[in-house]
């Protein structure tokens, strides 16, 4: 593992790097929850948006993110043979190659500094978006002379303005120009266009985008060029533009109505003596009224304010990190854990749309993300996040499928405008699997007794129909026939999802892969593919219902009338479920029943009932899978395709094999110890690398499949075709933890953070990225679920704190070079409301499971129960008696 790019500098996940601009595809997120969404890399490129239709800066993506010449930049113009460029971006090399360079870094800040002798100037810009929630984004930039001489200099901030919405970028570029106002203030540019443009309707633009600025003394600048074709002038262009190179004064006679805008802020000429410095300050702004600026700006007009604001923002976003903090011997690891605890909550504000490298371009985030994101925000704070899973259930449809555009507000689901009827196979796997982490921390089973409405639109019947009748003025509740609007509680919305998949199966009598599941890559098997490796899953599902609806105590569960077809158990013909064409039939009768007449009449089903008839329908999934789908290859088959083929196996003389057909038969206890071992060997085999030792998400299968998705008609070794994608990893890694193979948990859990680490091959900074490719390159950074889960992992299958229907569960899966030469280890977080440290000692460096736990103290406090084992359980009454203070501290002995 060779980390050539950077290297920490503290315990606050603050890093160094003096060759970070030599790798083009590098940029920092800096956010709040406003939101204002920035992304900068080491020379400033990079855009600024506050959503799909407010870029300030023009968007970029990661393959223009280095090649456009449109960056934040900062001109210092000494004479007609000297003129330099702050962030090195400019068309005179040999100025720029004399420079030397420096970028440090943190949660989530960035301060670049580049001298040049020759020039006599050194330069610091720190960048930010202030966590206060500001609509700006500030950049500061500190000027020194290191030369022995006085330095004489006029500055100039150039930022060159966009100032509409993405759609824009290519269709209509100069038509919406036209549309572009600007307004001149002391200080600095206001830019307001008239209109939204859009062919379907264009709307009144009440947008402002502004660049303001100020120098030490708090004055504004002395001269502004509010277009780019004023600033860069007919022979030059951002790399040289005769405004600074020629020193020019602004045209006031230029008209700059309708251009394309441009803030240019010229200060003062500035005499600067040896080892002397001076600063300005350059505020980007958006503001949804323009009346907002004044206030805005006022409340950031100095520099004082300034360093009181980034002081709030490092404070903040490491606030946020040390939510979940692990105190190890690898120093490396516990900083770049911090970067990962983020990425949640940073995929939160962006979606998966607003950083160069995107999923989805036109903002929002998708139905997985919605819940899977909430995995490490329960584990944080669950509290705050009972609202957000209860107005989440919203979005299920009465087929069990679920909308998939999400609104900014929660709980906000909007139809599908592009009418795309399209669903995914493994969307009703999720909000259980969410909701029971949720239950499990808190003790909350009443969540289950919650109301929410389902969402209604021109879908029916998974897709496979359209509602004609349906408009959008109707709006998205489910309504019964007498036109009320439909509320069922969450364990009905659970019972939706999981029924209708165990009856929606292809003639392998596995569930429909429908549109794709988890991989959406596999995405053209829609009329007879199958998904073994959900289906598993969804019989974990009905287990995990069954245990909730016995915890819950309740002697009936009220449903609506017509979800009783689906438990079929109950009725006098139950069916015979190992012929799927019978499931095919009653679902059908199902969609029709709830679909066309829906009344909203509900009837009460003895408890003892429907867990009778849930457990029957799990064990018959479990039992086929094991039957059917264990191959003599040594591993699980986890597909179907469009011909009904199997993929998985020895097909045409060559193995095919995939990641999640081997994870989820193990994550749902279908798979038996000696087919975890034999399993987990064989992915060794086929599915790691020799050299980066990751784990790929399948076998190359050489050919195109025309009958199974797009994504193996990518290239070998990218996205969902055979890249080392962390989060299927990190659950086939959670899936050995849970069944007690910590060993091989560890194995792939670890390659991921030595593979990110590896930056000579990954050259990314800090974080969990998407995915890895075939090079061991890291990519789509920041913006992916496979963090939360990441920290699922790490807290309670790892450290094994976790809670069990509110009790307090400790059953760590630490190997013993976890512990390094130290003989303790230590992870932070928060249960019950109380922030605690949990410490693990092995004195004797046993590894799992060779060790038990040997005594628990909370606050020094010995804690009495059963020990001499590998699993602890204090009760939760007896957790919030010992934990009495702020900060609290258990420590357990492994012996």
């Amino acid at each position: 593992m060779k980390n050539t790019l950077w290297k920490f500098t503290d315990t606050k996940g603050s890093f160094i790097s003096d060759n970070a601009n030599s790798i083009n595809t590098l940029y920092l997120p800096l956010c709040n929850n406003h939101p204002m969404m920035s992304c900068v890399t080491p020379d400033l490129h990079g855009d600024l948006k506050s959503g799909n239709n407010s870029f300030l800066l023009e968007p970029v993506s990661r393959i223009n993110l280095a090649l456009s010449k449109a960056s934040r930049n900062f001109w210092f113009y000494l004479n007609p043979g000297k003129v330099w460029s702050a962030t090195g971006v400019s068309k005179d090399r040999s100025q720029i190659n004399k420079d030397t360079f420096r970028l440090e870094a943190g949660l989530l800040w960035q301060k670049i500094t580049r001298s040049n002798k020759s020039i006599g100037l050194q330069t610091e810009m720190t960048t930010f978006v202030p966590s206060t929630g500001e609509p700006i984004e500030i950049m500061k930039v500190v000027v020194t002379n290191i030369s022995t001489k006085k330095i004489s200099f006029t500055p100039t901030a150039a930022i060159p303005l966009y100032c509409r919405s993405a759609n824009n970028i290519r269709d209509h570029r100069h038509v919406t120009s036209l549309l572009i106002r600007t307004r001149l203030t002391p200080n600095g540019i206001v830019v307001k266009p008239t209109l939204t443009f859009d062919e379907n309707g264009h709307t009144k633009n009440r947008t402002s985008y502004f660049v303001y600025g100020i120098d030490k003394n708090n004055k504004g600048p002395v001269a502004l060029f509010p277009t780019h074709e004023e600033f860069c002038g007919n022979a030059g262009d951002l790399l040289e533009p005769a405004a600074v190179y020629q020193n020019l004064a602004p045209d006031k006679k230029f008209p700059y109505q309708g251009k394309e805008p441009m803030g240019a802020l010229r200060f003062s000429k500035h005499t600067l003596a040896p080892g002397k410095t001076t600063s300005y300050i350059i505020y980007l702004g958006i503001a949804s009224e323009e009346k907002d600026i004044t206030a805005t700006f006022n409340r950031l007009n100095s520099a004082e304010k300034v360093t009181r604001a980034f002081e709030a923002t490092c404070a903040f976003w490491l606030d946020k990190a040390n939510d979940i903090a692990i105190h190890s011997h690898d120093s490396d690891y516990n900083n770049w854990f911090k970067w990962v605890s983020i990425q949640p909550l940073v995929r939160k504000i962006y979606g998966c749309s607003y950083l160069p490298d995107f999923d989805y371009g036109r903002g929002g985030r998708g139905w997985r993300d919605l819940w899977q994101d909430c995995l490490s925000l329960i584990l944080n704070d669950p509290c705050d996040v009972r609202n957000v899973l209860v107005n989440n259930y919203g979005g299920i449809r009465i087929d069990g499928s679920n909308a998939t555009i999400i609104g900014q507000r929660p709980g906000e689901f909007i139809a599908d405008r592009n009418n795309i009827s399209r669903v995914w196979m493994d969307h009703g796997v999720w909000p259980l699997i969410t909701t029971l982490v949720y239950i499990h921390q808190t003790g909350d089973i009443k969540i289950l007794l919650e109301r929410a409405p389902y969402f209604k639109d021109r879908q029916l019947s998974r897709s496979q129909e359209i509602d004609e009748n349906w408009t959008p003025e109707k709006g998205n509740l489910l309504r019964t026939d007498e036109g009320k609007p439909y509320r069922g509680t969450i364990l009905e919305h659970i019972l939706v999802e999981n029924l209708v998949q165990f009856f929606n199966v292809g003639s392998h009598n596995h569930t429909a892969l429908e549109g794709a599941d988890w991989n959406d890559g596999l995405d053209m098997a829609t009329h007879n593919g199958e998904s073994v490796a959900f289906t598993a899953l969804y019989a974990s599902n009905l287990y995990s219902v069954c245990q909730l609806i016995e915890k819950l105590g309740q002697q009936k569960i009220t449903v609506f009338k017509e979800l009783g077809i689906l438990l079929d158990t109950l009725s006098r013909n139950p069916l015979d479920y190992d012929a799927g064409t019978q499931k095919e039939t009653l679902l059908e009768k199902y969609f029709e029943s709830a679909q066309e007449n829906f009344t909203g009449e509900t009837i009460a089903i003895p408890a003892h009932k429907l867990l009778s008839d849930l457990q029957k329908k799990a064990a018959w999934i479990a039992d086929h899978i094991r039957k059917t789908e264990w191959l003599a290859e040594g591993f699980f088959n986890g597909y179907y395709d469009d011909r009904r083929q199997r993929v998985e196996g020895k097909i045409n003389g060559s193995i095919r094999m995939t990641l999640p057909g081997q994870t989820f038969p193990i994550m749902a206890g279908i798979a038996t110890p000696d087919q975890i071992i034999e399993t987990f060997k064989n992915a060794k085999t086929f599915l790691q690398d020799t050299t980066l030792k990751g784990f790929r998400l399948n076998t190359d299968f050489k050919t195109e499949q025309l009958n199974l998705g797009r994504a193996f008609s990518f290239v070998y070794g990218e996205k969902e075709n055979g890249s080392f994608f962390s989060h299927m990893c990190v659950m086939f890694a959670y899936a050995l933890y849970s069944k007690g193979f910590a060993r091989e948990g560890f194995e792939v859990f670890n390659a991921l953070y030595r593979m990110a680490l590896n930056t000579q091959h990954s050259a990314i900074y800090p974080s969990l990225p998407e995915y890895f490719n075939g090079q061991g390159r890291g990519m789509y950074s920041y913006l992916t679920g496979s963090a939360s889960w990441y920290i699922l992992t790490t807290l309670t299958q790892i450290f094994g704190i976790r809670g069990e229907y509110g009790d307090l569960v400790i059953e760590p899966k630490l190997n013993a070079e976890q512990f390094g030469a130290n003989t303790i280890t230590a992870i932070q977080c928060t249960f019950a409301g109380k922030r605690i440290t949990v410490s693990y000692l092995n004195p004797n460096h046993k590894k799992y499971p060779d060790y038990m736990i040997h005594s628990v103290r909370i606050n020094s406090k010995q804690i009495a129960g059963n020990l001499a084992m590998r699993r602890f359980v204090i009760s939760r009454q007896e957790f919030l008696q010992a934990a009495n203070t702020s900060v609290n501290t258990i420590e357990i002995l492994l012996d």
